[in-house]
């Protein structure tokens, strides 16, 4: 069974980084956005996808990631699903802000792909 993994960034090298460590994920199958409108037209209860983590960074076009996360938990059918945020705004504040939106895990940049990869890798055999 594929589980899919939804990356939502819009740095190239960022998005390029993440989909490779994610990929190493026994059983997983990456998806890429690049911009949090794209990530919600994606999630939207009219296309049912069937998403299994979300990975997304907070500052995108159209759509931030902290209205991203908002929407998403706002869905009952994503009360479980894994949230990982990637970051590169340094105020502290900013972890707990994500944390009380409904955030399972915060890293900010500089980030260590191999411990984003062993994060998500955790959160999605728990759930």
């Amino acid at each position: 069974m594929s589980r899919k993994i939804l990356i939502v960034e819009d740095a190239e090298t960022a998005a390029a980084t993440l989909e490779i460590a994610l990929e190493n994920i026994p059983g997983v199958n990456v998806l890429r956005v690049s911009d949090g409108l794209r990530a919600w037209e994606y999630l939207a209860p009219e296309k049912g996808a069937a998403i299994d983590a979300l990975v997304t960074d907070l500052e995108l076009p159209f759509l931030d990631g902290f209205e991203l996360i908002r929407r998403v938990r706002q869905q009952s059918r994503f009360a479980l699903l894994p949230i990982v945020v990637i970051s590169g705004l340094g105020d502290p504040q900013v972890s707990e802000r994500v944390k009380r939106l409904g955030a399972d895990a915060f890293f900010s940049k500089p980030w260590s792909p191999l411990e984003v990869r062993k994060k998500v890798e955790c959160l999605l055999n728990s759930s």
